[in-house]
This record gives structure tokens, sequence and C-alpha cells, in this order.
């Protein structure tokens, strides 16, 4: 389909009467939950008519706490080297193909003024699990950064840690933290990872960042190598029990790197109904449409949006490390220079009806409980 006429189809969508999964939708409208089977009904159905129902009632309920607004994420991957060895990633520590780098805290910070001139109030600063970067040095980047521009968030997204470092980053100004659990069923998450690297211990840094304060965001791979549907609904019953301000996911693409190179990556329609169906279970959660799914559809950040999505994380890292932070192959936009990505999002978001918005785009629950704050200090000063 063109591209002038998805997005007409999108704007002009009236439901008709004879909709697959009609019931499910409205009760997961309506619940904000359902039951396994139920799930899985939606999730296999190939209905065009049950993914477009699916992604008018997400739209409801996205502009019913966003309106029309699209938070920008400035991406800053500032090193790629990674103590893990995850079995699908392009950078894990055993693929010798790779060209590591290391960004300087300055290089770091140009990045951010970069971003913060053309409207990103929140930095990402993603890396693979380096420890050559100690707790100082993540807590003088993240302070740095806060004190520079004062009216922008930082979030961190650099894997397992202590509570201990985790506390320091917070106190730093780090708020935010992205650590996607990647599959909560025991099984899949041991296939996708080395022996070493346990899901308990994955689960426990998730609650630990709960605990100190952060809004966190996990999320998990779709359509990764052995996922069953079972496996994906039983990443929505985690997620519901962890209640994350935040859910990242994306698509799988494979990596030449790794074992599973010759793997089928994911699909673009199981990536939107994985949307949807978060959109209606979690209405006021932050939802990136990603680069990943960006990869496998050159509509698929504006498809992420109009499934339920209102987060974009265009990439703020220097052009010439870009090609080397390769979790998987063919990634979009490592040519594009900081500007060109923001301009592009822009236009990209304006088209579809939606807007960049400079703004923070903090979690509702953090934005309600900072209003609350605020309101007590005020009956305590009176």
């Amino acid at each position: 389909m063109r591209y002038l006429d998805f997005i007409r189809k999108q704007k002009e969508y009236v439901p008709p009467a004879d909709i697959p999964q009609k019931g499910h939708i409205d009760q997961l409208f309506e619940t904000r939950t359902l039951t396994r089977d139920a799930l899985r009904y939606l999730l296999e159905s190939e209905d065009e008519r049950t993914a477009e129902y699916l992604f008018f009632k997400a739209r409801i309920r996205q502009k019913e706490t966003f309106e029309n607004k699209i938070y920008l994420r400035g991406l800053i991957e500032f090193s790629n080297f990674c103590r893990c060895d995850c079995k699908y990633c392009g950078i894990r520590k055993s693929n010798g193909n790779v060209q590591r780098y290391h960004m300087s805290r300055e290089d770091i910070l140009r990045c951010a003024e970069l971003g913060h001139m053309h409207g990103f109030r929140t930095f990402v600063l993603q890396g693979g699990e380096d420890l050559s970067y100690s707790d100082d040095d993540i807590c003088r980047i993240v302070s740095s950064i806060r004190e520079k521009f004062p009216d922008s968030a930082v979030t961190l997204s650099i894997g397992e840690r202590t509570k201990e470092s985790y506390q320091k980053y917070f106190d730093a100004g780090a708020e935010r933290y992205l650590l996607r659990h990647e599959a909560a069923a025991p099984e899949l998450y041991r296939k996708l990872h080395p022996q070493a690297q346990t899901l308990e211990n994955r689960i426990r840094c998730l609650y630990d960042l709960k605990s100190i304060g952060y809004q966190v965001g996990a999320g998990m791979m779709l359509h990764a190598p052995g996922q069953t549907l079972d496996d994906l609904i039983t990443d929505f019953f985690f997620l519901q029990k962890l209640q994350p301000d935040m859910i990242g996911c994306g698509p799988f693409i494979p990596h030449k790197d790794t074992e599973y190179r010759n793997e089928e990556a994911g699909s673009v329609e199981l990536t939107l109904r994985v949307l949807g169906i978060l959109r209606l279970m979690f209405p006021e959660v932050l939802l990136p449409s990603t680069t990943a799914l960006g990869t496998i559809d050159p509509m698929g950040r504006e498809k992420g949006i109009l499934a339920g999505a209102n987060v974009v994380m265009p990439n703020l890292s220097p052009r010439d490390v870009r090609k080397k932070y390769m979790l998987y192959d063919n990634k979009i936009c490592t040519e594009d220079d900081a500007v060109q990505c923001a301009g592009c999002m822009n236009q990209r978001m304006k088209a579809i009806g939606y807007r960049v918005v400079e703004e923070r785009g903090d979690a509702p629950r953090k934005v309600a409980q900072m209003c609350r704050q605020k309101s007590e200090k005020r009956i305590d000063g009176a």
C-alpha cells in the first residue's frame, strides 16, 4: 500500500459491522485484561478488520492521555563493549568482528547539546554492559547532562547492576531506566542467553529500580527464535504484574555474527498487534515505535504510532560510531546526522496527524506523583 493511501485509510477509518474478535477487543478496552485464550485469538488473527479495529481502539486510549503528542527520546549509544553474551545480539562479548568503541563524557555532552538545540528533552544513554565505566563515571556523565540541561531527563539503558549502583545513578539525576526483560518465559529466556545470565536476576533488577523510584521500562523481543504465542502471552501477564512506566518491544532481526543469523525476522503484523494490545492493557504507558520496526518496514514507525505507540527514538550518536553499534543487521539511519533525524521525524509524525513536542514526556503516574508532592508542600507551608 502506498504511503499516502495508508495514511488516508487510517484517518478515514469507520468500524464496519462485522468485526471478528470485536467482543474481545471491547473487553480489553474496558477492563485492561483478557484470558490467555482470548489473547491468543487476537494474536493469531490474520483478519485485517480485527487489526484495524484493535488499532482504532488503541488510538482512542492513546489520545485520552497523550492527545496527539509524540515524545522524542535522543538515543546516545556511548559504548559497544559488553560483558554479556546474549545469543541474538550483534555486540555480544564473543563477537570478534565488532569494532569496539567508548565515548568520552565530553563526546556524550556534545551529542546532548546538539539534541537539546533541536528539541530533544530526554537523552537515553545506551550501551553494552561496559564495566570500564565505573559507577562514578556514570554519575559524572548523568550529573553533567542534568546540570547543563536542567529541563531535560536522563534515561539509562546499561543493563544489570546492583541496587547500590542503581541508587547512585538515581541520586546523580537519572530518573528513568530501560531494561527489557526480553522474555518472561523461563525456557525461552534460557534459550536466548548463556547460563550465567538468569531471568531471576533480570527481574530482581527491575524490581530494585522500581523500589528506588525510577520510571522503569521493560519489554520483550517479538518473534524471537523459538518464541511461541504462549511465551508472548506470559510476557503480557508479567508486565501486568510489574506495571512498568515504559514498554519497549520490537521485532527480532537476525545479525550475521550470531547463531541465529539464518532465523526469520519478526513480522510487522505481529509487532503492530502487540502494540495495540499493550496500549489497551496499559493506557498510560510510554510506548515506543522502535527503530527495529522501521528497519523491517519503511513505514514501520508511522504504523507503530497508529497502532498505539507514542514515543520515537532518533539517534543522536556520532555518525562515525553508528555502524559499530549494530545489535542486528541493516539498521536504519546509520548515515543520517542528528539534525536530519529530528527534522525527518517531525515531518513524518505531522503527516499522520501527530505532533512532536519539546517536552520531557514523563510517565503520567510520575507527573501525578510530582503534582501531589507539590500540593502537599504548599499545604504544609500554609
